[in-house]
């Protein structure tokens, strides 16, 4: 239970439905949905399309999306609605291009958007709505416009020197040259008019006609090689979630492409470990979690990919010998240096949310266009930020991940889902681009391990080991940063917190839902 003398915030409950989302008016039309006797699939899909008018820098329609669905009897399904390459984006094209890294703000880095399709799949298969009705509540807010919310205000003034470079982020997202001010009203009408066309048309409204026209027509400009075609055929995927066992729970993620697998990794090396007789807060809890991380990134890093593509499959990576490895690469005493020396080859923008309905169907559900405002270049008609995920893509043929034609690349956004005695546990998601996992790995431990609730799981105070050193929230105690320092750790103060995220838990021994929010976002969790 939550200390009551210092600031905090109290677990939601609810009876009926519940929804937590890093934005107030998308967690309150979501329930409105919820209590208008739409599902969760429904309130799922409109608050991720309110995210994008109230948090335009962190997700859009020109993005992408994976969601896991769990249903009353215990099965999970899930979607990857990632877009792709193009397919003019050859063997011959990279030679001649001589590209040595995808630029996050390059041309090339934009990649097919595949949530409208993702969104338009997952009504037709979960929902009770279709999309003219599920964006209504966009639409409204993008005519009438939005305050901006403390959060959103901080991180967007970072990003107007980028905004400025392109003719449709200056006359869509900013003010008179400038970022808009904390409570400042932003409306969107280029956006409400495309949310329109999709809304009477469906998907083809966005990947067809003259949205689709423009999106091709504004990246030629600069060089880009997304056809028509390419968007025509963009189909989102249903699929068959991976999972490992921890804590005598089940964390069941999205495959590959997404990098839900490195948090699993990391929970089976942390399994070789007894993490329970250390404390929550304790030096030996930040050290085992952050070697493990650093070692599940190597294998993130060399392999994960388009399912099809990779090498190695995830079977093996979630072994149980790969697992004791790498665990006998971690020293109680001593930081692992240079981790990827230490593995023998074998022979950071995003929204999240999740909603639960009356019926006990759970959706989890991650929307993004990877860096604030995506690639930055947005279509000046139609008001589309269109992403980047394509700089996840490496450029070295023959590389797993090597962008190619038609191909998704390695996708950072990740919704969970836990399973525990055959039911949904808990549908939760930490946002944060590249510290997902690491974000993933924390909340099961401070879940279940440590007892945390839904709420303190999320607000527990966070590292991240990333290019050599190991950032740490201002919350993380003085003592854990001079243990970590002496055992080798090159610790230094993060500059921003890492990422946010929502959890409802099922706490089927009341009868109720129990819904958590992260403090570092703006949103908040309500239950009916």
């Amino acid at each position: 239970m939550r200390n009551f003398q210092i600031p905090g915030r109290s677990v939601a409950y609810g009876t009926q439905g519940m929804a937590a989302t890093s934005s107030p008016l998308a967690t309150l039309f979501a329930l409105e949905i919820l209590r208008n006797g739409g599902n969760a699939a429904d309130a799922a899909i409109a608050a991720s399309a309110v995210l994008c008018i109230t948090e335009p820098h962190m997700t859009g329609i020109g993005g992408d999306c994976f969601a896991l669905i769990g249903k009353r009897d215990g099965t999970i399904e899930g979607i990857n609605g990632s877009g792709r390459a193009g397919r003019r984006a050859d063997a011959d094209w990279l030679k001649s291009a001589r590209l040595t890294s995808i630029e996050p703000r390059s041309v090339h880095a934009v990649t097919v958007p595949g949530a409208i399709d993702a969104w338009a799949a997952l009504l037709a298969r979960h929902g009770t709505m279709d999309l003219q009705e599920a964006l209504k509540p966009a639409i409204k807010l993008a005519e009438e416009g939005v305050p901006t919310t403390p959060r959103v205000a901080s991180d967007w003034a970072q990003e107007v020197a980028d905004l400025a470079a392109d003719e449709g982020a200056r006359l869509h997202y900013l003010v008179d040259g400038r970022a808009p001010r904390q409570g400042e009203v932003m409306r969107y009408p280029a956006l409400a008019r495309t949310l329109k066309l999709i809304a009477a048309k469906g998907r083809d409204g966005f990947y067809a006609g003259e949205v689709g026209e423009e999106i091709v027509a504004t990246l030629k400009a600069r060089g880009g090689l997304l056809t028509l075609d390419d968007l025509a055929e963009t189909k989102a995927s249903w699929v068959e979630p991976i999972s490992t066992s921890f804590a005598g729970v089940e964390l069941l993620e999205i495959p590959p492409n997404g990098s839900g697998l490195t948090a699993l990794i990391a929970l089976n090396i942390l399994k070789q470990f007894d993490m329970a007789k250390y404390g929550v807060s304790s030096i030996e809890r930040y050290h085992l979690q952050i070697e493990a991380m650093k070692l599940a990134w190597v294998l993130r890093n060399r392999h994960i990919a388009e399912r099809a593509a990779m090498t190695v499959t995830p079977e093996e990576l979630l072994s149980d010998k790969t697992a004791t490895d790498l665990a006998a690469l971690i020293d109680m005493k001593r930081a692992v240096v240079n981790p990827e020396n230490k593995i023998p080859m074998p022979g950071s923008d995003t929204v999240y949310l999740t909603v639960v309905d009356r019926d006990g169907m759970a959706v989890s559900f991650i929307n993004s266009i990877y860096w604030a405002f995506g690639s930055g270049i947005v279509t000046p008609k139609s008001g589309i930020a269109l992403q980047n995920r394509g700089a996840n893509f490496v450029t070295e043929i023959g590389h797993p991940n090597c962008i190619g034609p038609g191909k998704r690349p390695l996708h950072t956004i990740i919704p969970a889902m836990v399973r525990a005695q055959g039911q949904v546990d808990m549908s939760f998601g930490v946002m944060g681009g590249a510290f997902q996992p690491m974000g993933h790995v924390g909340v099961m431990l401070n879940r279940y391990v440590y007892g945390l609730d839904v709420q303190e799981a999320l607000d527990f105070a966070r590292a991240f080991p990333e290019e050599g050193r190991v950032e740490v929230e201002a919350g993380v105690d003085e003592a854990v940063h001079k243990g970590l320092a002496a055992l080798g750790h090159d610790v230094v103060a993060a500059a921003d917190p890492f990422g946010g995220g929502q959890a409802i838990l099922f706490d089927r021994a009341q009868g109720v839902l129990a819904g958590g929010s992260d403090f570092r976002k703006d949103g908040l969790a309500l239950g009916l």
